[in-house]
């Protein structure tokens, strides 16, 4: 099985392939690509190779054959189908984002503690109450889940969500959930990352001073 870098660097470089078959090129040299995602050009024809494709010495990867290789490798083959719980601020953008942006993966459910939001179509999405919770997820075969929630609810909706038949949550909560073995969690923390934002690009201005 990949490993979670290798499957995080391939989904770079579809976003990355995608954009570049938008603007009119057919192919792309590994390296071409490596300085796209901001590594070697070795590394990109390692994974490459893991998924068996491979490109020619004179025209390097057909881009389209690329992106369908590495679908065929990341998504579920019918689809997979994501649940978001928290429909704040947060959640909705979230919501917007992704409409649309890619049709093996898209958010089809909510759910929030707001009793005004429960049927209600939100964001191209239809929202439901908390108790409805196991129901829907169990119903409509959901097996990933984003949390938008307060840190102080967050661990509840993570418990519920696994006992649901989650086994897979991206957490934008400020806080570390416990969880079984076997269930993927990946944290975005977004004040660790414009933290480290900050102080980078502080040391680019005493670079310079």
């Amino acid at each position: 099985m990949p490993s979670d870098k290798t499957i995080g660097r391939l989904s770079l470089y579809r976003s990355l392939l995608s954009r570049i078959l938008r603007a009119g090129d057919s192919h792309i040299f590994s390296h071409e690509l490596a300085a796209l995602a901001g590594n070697t050009s070795s590394q990109v024809r390692r994974d490459l190779m893991a998924i068996g494709s491979n490109g020619t010495p004179t025209r390097g990867y057909d881009i389209r054959s690329l992106i369908q290789s590495i679908g065929e490798c990341l998504d579920a083959a019918g689809g997979e189908r994501v649940a978001l719980v928290g429909v704040g601020n947060l959640g909705g953008a979230i919501l917007g984002f992704f409409a649309g942006r890619r049709p093996k993966l898209s958010v089809v459910a909510g759910f929030d503690n707001d009793r005004d939001k429960a049927g209600r179509v939100l964001y191209g999405v239809r929202c439901y109450a908390m108790e409805d919770l196991p129901r829907v997820i169990d119903q409509q075969g959901i097996r990933v889940a984003v949390i938008t929630v307060p840190a102080s609810e967050a661990q509840d909706v993570a418990d519920r969500l696994i006992r649901a038949g989650v086994r897979g949550i991206l957490n934008f909560a400020p806080i570390r959930l416990r969880t079984p073995a076997g269930i993927y969690v990946e944290d975005v923390d977004v004040t660790m990352s414009l933290e480290k934002v900050a102080f980078f690009a502080r040391q680019s201005l005493t670079h310079k001073g």
